[in-house]
């Protein structure tokens, strides 16, 4: 099970939409959902919790791009809508942001650790389920860790954001154990990995051991 595939693997589950970009039908926690604002504007719905009725488009940047350009929306709306300048920028920042804080309620609650030494030794006792490292982080310093054994990887989200979710200033290496929020994190940050185009080819990714 390799790192760049554990967490789309595990999101791929729940009820599911077809994509107005692409046609395929997907599980709703692999897509973003999109309702016709007050104005006539497009709107993101990360949480899918706002009213009317909902547009999806897969969550990956070459969908919401030809959603976009196309003007798939107001096809899908049958009517005129806006898309915002922008826009698939303020979806990967809104995912971003969601991936953050349910790492940050994670840590409060005792399910998610930082800095080497205590991610180090959540795996070797076996308590991780998911390893986190910044996508900005040594190579080198990275490589000294291993994903657990049929967990999942994160790398995709700056030592910056890592801080955040963190309460410190930058974080390189973070770990999940199970339970709580863990999936829920996983799954979210499937859905940033695949707007962030993020190619594991070649990056040092190794099997969990």
């Amino acid at each position: 099970m390799t790192r760049g595939g554990t967490a789309r693997d595990e999101g791929a589950k729940g009820p599911e939409r077809k994509c107005i970009a692409t046609g395929e039908v997907l599980p709703k926690a692999a897509m973003i959902r999109f309702v016709v604002g007050p104005e006539g504007q497009a709107v993101p719905d990360i949480l899918g919790k706002l009213p009317g009725r909902g547009i999806w488009v897969s969550a990956n940047r070459a969908a919401l791009d030809k959603a976009v350009t196309k003007k798939l929306f107001a096809r899908s709306a049958k009517q005129p809508v806006t898309v915002p300048e922008g826009l698939v920028a303020e979806v990967e920042r809104q995912i971003a942001r969601r991936v953050v804080d349910l790492i940050s309620l994670a840590r409060k609650s005792g399910k998610a650790v930082a800095g080497y030494e205590r991610v180090k030794d959540w795996l070797q006792k076996e308590e991780a389920r998911v390893l986190i490292q910044a996508s900005d982080g040594s190579e080198r310093g990275k490589s000294k860790l291993s994903t657990p054994y049929g967990g999942s990887f994160i790398g995709w989200l700056t030592a910056d954001e890592l801080g955040l979710a963190f309460g410190r200033q930058t974080v390189i290496h973070g770990a999940l154990a199970s339970g709580g929020l863990t999936e829920r994190v996983v799954e979210e940050a499937a859905r940033l990995r695949n707007l962030r185009v993020q190619d594991d080819g070649g990056s040092g990714r190794r099997k969990g051991k």
